[in-house]
C-alpha cells in the first residue's frame, strides 16, 4: 500500500506537469437540434410533439404547464369510519397529527405538496394487502412512499391521498452468502443494507447520492440508476425477485431468488420502475457482488468535452474489468461545491472535472492497470490535471465532489432538474445550448452525471421558482432530448412534473398500451394517481 500511495504522489506530480502542454481543440461545428424540421424527427414525432403542446392550452390561448397537476378526480374523501378501521389493524401506526403528516406531504426539493391527513405505517404485506384492499372497496386514492427523496414529485401526494409509508418494513428476511442474494424487506434504507453487506464481504449493486434515506423499495420502484450502474448494470437485471401487494389488495408473490427461471412471462420486470402505479413493492431479492479488495479514486481534469470523452473511450479500453465508475461534472458544479459547502478543489481550475472509479480483487494487478491508463492519458494530453486516492477518507473526499453537487444546488436558489438520457458524444451539448438559449435569465446553468451510461443531470437554478423560466426551459429541453432520440428520464422517473412529457420519448402506441395494463391492475385508478401517465391518456 505504501508503494502504491508513493506512486499516487508520483502520478499526481505527472499529472500537474501537464498545465503547460497543448489540449486537442474542440470543434466548433455542431448541429443545433431544436429545429424540428430537421431529419431527427419524423413526420409523427412532430404530431405528438404538436399534441403535447396543446395538452394545457386554455380556450383563450393561454397556457397551464403541464408539470402543473391536474384536477382532482373523484375519489372519496376520508371518513372517521375509514380512520377507525386503519387504527383497528394499525395501533398507533394510523398518524393524522398534521405535524407528522406535513414532512410526508412535500417532496425533498420543496416543489410539490400535497395536503394529506392519513399517514399509515404498515410492517408487514399482510397488513398492506388490508390496506388496499379496503381502500380499493372505498375508491381512496393511496401514495405509497419510501424515502420520499424523488426529484419528480412522485412520492408525494398531489391532494389528499392517503399517505402509506414503508418506512416500518425494515427488516432483512435473508442473505445467501454463497449466491449473494439479499431478499428484504421495501423499507429498508439503502445505506444500512450496504453496512449490513460490507460485514459479510459484499456490496450493494446500486450506489446514490440519497442512500442515507433513500428505501430499496423506492430505488426499485423508480428503477434507480445511480453511480455503479456501468459496472453492475440497472435494477432490471440485479433484482431476481419482488413481493408486491395490487391495487384490490392482492399479494403477488414473486420473491425469486433465482438467477436463471424462464417460465411464463417475467411479470417482476413490469413493476420494476413503474413509480407505485401498479402495486406496492413490499420485498425484495437483489443480487449483490462481492466487496472488492481493492478500490482507487482517480479525480482529472480537462480542457474540453472532447478531451474527457476520448479519456473514456481510453479509460473502457485500458482498465476494462476493473472499472465501476466514470462520473462528471462542469466547472459551474465545482463553483457552487466551492461556494456554497466550502469544499476546496483538489486539482487546478479546469473547465471539465472526471471521477473514476476501480474496483477489483488484486490491488497490486489493479495498481499496475491503472498507472498504464494515466501515464498513456497524459502522455496524450487528454488530461490537464488529477490526482490519485486509495484511502478510504480520501476516496470519500473525492467522491463527495460528485455526490455533492445536488445539495450545493439547493443552495444557489430554486432548482429546475433535469434527468436526460442522450448519446454519449451529444450529452453536454445540451447544457451549452441550454446557457445560449436562457442567456442571463438563470443563475446558474450546471451539468454533470454519468458518462459511462449516457446519462446528463442538467440543472438550471433561478433566485426564486419563475414560471417564465420555467416556460423558456420546456419544452425546449424536451424538443432537444427528443431530436436526439434521447430519454427525458434517466433514471428519476417521470412522476407528477413530467408526466405530460413522455410522448418526446415514447410512441403513442406504447403509451396507450401502458394505460391498458394500467387500467387491468389497478381499475380504479387507485394507486399513486396523477403520476406517470400523461393526462390525456385515451384507454
Amino acid at each position: 500500500m505504501a508503494g502504491l500511495l508513493k506512486r499516487a504522489l508520483r502520478l499526481r506530480t505527472a499529472l500537474r506537469c501537464l498545465c503547460d502542454y497543448s489540449m486537442l481543440s474542440r470543434s466548433t461545428a455542431t448541429l443545433s437540434p431544436v429545429d424540428f424540421h430537421s431529419p431527427f424527427l419524423t413526420c409523427s414525432s412532430e404530431q405528438v410533439l404538436a399534441s403535447t403542446r396543446k395538452l394545457h392550452a386554455g380556450a383563450d390561448g393561454s397556457k397551464v404547464s403541464p408539470s402543473a397537476a391536474p384536477e382532482r378526480l373523484p375519489f372519496c374523501r376520508v371518513t372517521e369510519e375509514d380512520l377507525a378501521f386503519f387504527r383497528k389493524i394499525l395501533a398507533g401506526r394510523t398518524i393524522v397529527d398534521p405535524d407528522l403528516v406535513e414532512p410526508s406531504n412535500v417532496d425533498w426539493l420543496k416543489s410539490v405538496r400535497g395536503s394529506s391527513e392519513v399517514l399509515l405505517r404498515p410492517q408487514t404485506t399482510e397488513e398492506v394487502s388490508q390496506i388496499l384492499s379496503y381502500c380499493n372497496s372505498r375508491n381512496l386514492a393511496v401514495n405509497p412512499q419510501g424515502g420520499n427523496t424523488g426529484l419528480v414529485g412522485g412520492s408525494v401526494p398531489v391532494y389528499d391521498e392517503i399517505i402509506l409509508s414503508t418506512s416500518l418494513m425494515n427488516k432483512i428476511l435473508n442473505f445467501d452468502s454463497i449466491s449473494g442474494v439479499l431478499t428484504c424487506q421495501a423499507g429498508c434504507v439503502l445505506e444500512n443494507l450496504s453496512f449490513y453487506l460490507e460485514e459479510r464481504d459484499y456490496i450493494m449493486p446500486l450506489d446514490l447520492g440519497a442512500k442515507g434515506s433513500c428505501q430499496i423499495g423506492g430505488n426499485v420502484a423508480t428503477n434507480a440508476g445511480g453511480l455503479r450502474l456501468l459496472r453492475y448494470g440497472s435494477l432490471h437485471g440485479t433484482v431476481l425477485g419482488l413481493e408486491l401487494v395490487l391495487a384490490d389488495g392482492q399479494v403477488l408473490d414473486c420473491l425469486s431468488t433465482l438467477r436463471k427461471d424462464n417460465t411464463g412471462y417475467d411479470l417482476k420486470q413490469l413493476f420494476i420502475g413503474s413509480e407505485g402505479t401498479l402495486g406496492v413493492i413490499t420485498a425484495v431479492s437483489i443480487l449483490c457482488p462481492r466487496k472488492p479488495k481493492s478500490v482507487n479514486v482517480v479525480f482529472l481534469g480537462c480542457e474540453t468535452f472532447e478531451q474527457l470523452l476520448k479519456t473514456f473511450q481510453l479509460c473502457k479500453g485500458m482498465l476494462g474489468e476493473i472499472l465501476s465508475a466514470f462520473e462528471f461534472l462542469d466547472s459551474e458544479c465545482m463553483r457552487l461545491l466551492n461556494t456554497h459547502l466550502k469544499l476546496p478543489n483538489p486539482i487546478s481550475d479546469c473547465p471539465f472535472y472526471i471521477v473514476i472509479e476501480t474496483s477489483g480483487s488484486d490491488p497490486t494487478h489493479d495498481a499496475q492497470k491503472l498507472h498504464n491508463f494515466l501515464e498513456e492519458a497524459m502522455t496524450s494530453s487528454l488530461v490537464s490535471d488529477g490526482t490519485v486516492a486509495t484511502e478510504e477518507a480520501k476516496i470519500k473526499a473525492l467522491w463527495s465532489l460528485r455526490e455533492r453537487v445536488t445539495e450545493a444546488l439547493t443552495h444557489d436558489g430554486f432548482t429546475y432538474k433535469y434527468d436526460i438520457s442522450l448519446p454519449v458524444e451529444r450529452i453536454y451539448q445540451l447544457v451549452t445550448d441550454m446557457r445560449k438559449h436562457l442567456g442571463n435569465r438563470a443563475k446558474s446553468v450546471v451539468g454533470y452525471g454519468h458518462v459511462g451510461d449516457g446519462n446528463l443531470h442538467l440543472n438550471v437554478t433561478s433566485p426564486s421558482k419563475d414560471p417564465a423560466l420555467l416556460a423558456a426551459i420546456e419544452p425546449f429541453v424536451y424538443e432537444w432530448t427528443a431530436s436526439c432520440r434521447g430519454s427525458i428520464s434517466a433514471e428519476h422517473g417521470l412522476g407528477l412534473k413530467k408526466r405530460n412529457y413522455i410522448y418526446y420519448s415514447k410512441q403513442s402506441q406504447a403509451v396507450a398500451l401502458m394505460g391498458n395494463i394500467k387500467a387491468m391492475l389497478d381499475p380504479k385508478g387507485i394507486l399513486n394517481p396523477y403520476k406517470t401517465l400523461p393526462d390525456n391518456l385515451k384507454q
